[in-house]
């Protein structure tokens, strides 16, 4: 093993070096240090300002806080108290340099109230929700910097801290009770936000029972749900609905029962069978013949019911014959409604309507077919929603995270009636939404409105998506508009619908007929077509030229429609030639001899229309 002396004499190669090169770093740092003190040396001020900036390297040790010490001393002990809160049977040892953070308390002693000199003050609590847990915590809030508040005590702390005007709080209310609406929570986070005025709570629980009433139905929310609140989440477009209207009707059916017997006790799925047991028990037991709507027990309900979209339930000969057999609403909603719906189905048919041509969202809103689907996992769907929409066929496909609709004609099997004209118009709305398990959204993503015009058999991309942010179960919600607003389709003389002015227009032309002029209370008559008003003899004229800039339109339209008939053969333009009233024609002369130099009366065309031509010879 050899000797120790050796090991110590012995040293690996280069360890001289080593040694030496350590020896004169030491040298070179410390010849410094034998120089004179008010010498200057470049090394030893940055040594020196290396320890300085260590020594500027805060440390920290937890110690106790002011705000905790202050929290337990003043405000738990009530040391050196000079004021004494009382209320509700409990008193608080405060001071009044606290309190004064207070808008109540700071106007109290700031004033000439008899408060401002008294050391114990009897505060009167005339809000119920307030009790002495929510006056502790709100008087404890004065005394310390973050409070902890519970979601089942929110309401209690935020009517405390409204009626002592502590802004802080109340914001940290409104977003505690925003960071926990449930099934469990909303009505009455929605009731305590419309006492107290925080808006942002009331809408957000507005748009939470929009997304959920439908989704999630929960037979304890629809017994909480009041009339007022039920009627606003009814007449919304946003209204979040699974599968189609009919839905949403079922839905006020079932909630109505519960409003009227609320202590029914069971599951969902079994509330609808009850509910229509009950609505025919009581026909049968009080022979009831008028609408349940019109009786007393159903007069409250009306301004709810009113904002069901009938004509989306009516297209469905199922739904029309529940609505008459549950015979809950009154006869004239439905008769007017079929009366409306039967017009738009003509105006479809007969006066061209392609649909909504125009950004009216107005009308969008207040109209669109409420319509869904949710999927339960990621995969392949295509389905289509039950009702006659005027013979457009809507397919709608999910697929490699795609949305896609589609006009369907004649590529796919139809049940009902299938409209073929080349183009058809369509207002709609998409968004997709997802929920966890309290029914707060996850992430959602919008279409907004938007206008489209498909052909026969075309299909267009409406979203595509982004995988990583899908999360199923996947709720998929639709608007749909599918003819034009009824406002656009007036029936009047003066304002009468193109088709059946251009329809009056042949009818002028071929057959030499005068269309209906109406006279109103000053004597002047009106032209049919447009606004124009005169005596007979100008609309007489008037309507005349109407015709005849008609005519070479009119020619060509039913060249490209291919109609074999008599009007195609009578509208040619070698046996019809234009009528001179109003258009580029050479003047006819009729008779020999010179011109005449007045305006005389022109023959009559080929086709048989009497006009009236001026001609001035020359």
């Amino acid at each position: 093993m050899g000797n120790l002396g050796s090991r110590f004499q012995s040293s690996p190669p280069g360890a001289e070096g080593l040694v030496e090169g350590v020896s004169s770093s030491r040298k070179l740092t410390c010849v410094c240090h034998k120089r004179k003190r008010n010498a200057y040396c470049d090394c030893c001020d940055s040594e020196q300002d290396d320890e300085d900036a260590l020594l500027d390297i805060p440390r920290r040790k937890k110690l106790k806080s002011t705000s905790k010490y202050i929290y337990q001393t003043l405000f738990l002990n009530g040391e050196n108290s000079d004021i004494r809160i009382c209320a509700l049977g409990q008193a608080w040892n405060l001071h009044k340099v606290y309190l004064c953070q207070s808008g109540y308390f700071s106007s109290m002693f700031s004033g000439s109230w008899r408060e401002s000199n008294m050391m114990v003050i009897e505060l009167e609590i005339p809000d119920q929700n307030i009790d002495t847990e929510a006056l502790q915590v709100v008087f404890g809030s004065l005394y310390r910097d973050d409070v902890l508040i519970k979601p089942s005590r929110v309401v209690s702390i935020l009517a405390a801290a409204c009626m002592l005007q502590l802004d802080g709080l109340i914001q940290q209310c409104g977003e505690t009770m925003k960071e926990n609406i449930s099934v469990k929570t909303v009505c009455g986070y929605y009731a305590s936000a419309s006492i107290y005025g925080l808006d942002s709570v009331i809408k957000k629980c507005h748009e939470w029972l929009l997304n959920n009433l439908m989704t999630h139905q929960n037979v304890d929310l629809m017994k909480e749900l009041g009339v007022e609140m039920m009627e606003q989440l009814i007449r919304s477009s946003d209204l979040s609905v699974m599968q189609v209207e009919m839905d949403v009707y079922t839905a006020l059916k079932k909630w109505m029962f519960l409003q009227l017997n609320p202590s029914w006790e069971g599951p969902i799925k079994q509330l609808l069978a009850d509910a229509d047991a009950w609505l025919c028990k009581r026909r049968t037991d009080l022979c009831e013949r008028e609408p349940f709507l019109d009786t007393e027990d159903g007069a409250a309900f009306p301004s709810v019911f009113k904002h069901i979209r009938l004509q989306y339930i009516i297209n469905d000969l199922a739904s029309a014959r529940i609505l008459e057999r549950d015979n809950i609403l009154p006869a004239d909603w439905l008769s007017s409604m079929y009366k409306n719906q039967w017009f738009a189905m003509l105006r479809t048919e007969f006066d061209n309507d392609n649909g909504p041509q125009d950004a009216n969202k107005e009308d969008f809103e207040m109209s669109s077919m409420r319509c869904g689907r949710k999927l339960a996992k990621d995969g392949d769907y295509c389905w289509r929603w039950t009702g006659f929409n005027f013979g457009f066929d809507l397919l709608v496909t999910y697929t490699n995270r795609f949305i896609v609709f589609k006009r369907n004609t004649l590529s796919q099997p139809c049940g009902g009636a299938v409209s073929l004209q080349p183009r058809r118009h369509l207002a709609y709305r998409l968004r997709l939404a997802s929920f966890d398990s309290n029914g707060k959204l996850v992430c959602s993503r919008s279409t907004g409105h938007q206008l489209l015009t498909l052909e026969k058999d075309q299909e267009y991309v409406v979203m595509n998506l982004d995988s990583r942010l899908l999360s199923f179960p996947l709720y998929v919600c639709c608007n749909f508009l599918y003819t034009s607003s009824q406002s656009d389709h007036r029936t009047d003389a003066s304002t009468e619908p193109e088709g059946s002015t251009r329809s009056r227009h042949v009818s002028v032309i071929v057959n030499g007929e005068s269309p209906e002029i109406q006279l109103d209370s000053s004597g002047l008559h009106h032209c049919p077509f447009c606004r124009y008003k005169g005596s007979k003899c100008d609309i007489d004229h008037h309507i005349k030229c109407h015709a005849s800039v008609k005519y070479r339109g009119l020619q060509r339209s039913f060249q490209e429609a291919g109609r074999e008939d008599g009007r195609k053969k009578k509208l040619q333009r070698s046996e019809c030639p234009p009528p001179p009233c109003g258009l580029r024609a050479r003047p006819l002369h009729v008779g020999g001899g010179p011109a005449p130099s007045m305006w005389t009366e022109c023959p009559p065309p080929p086709c048989g229309l009497r006009l009236r031509a001026a001609v001035r010879g020359t």
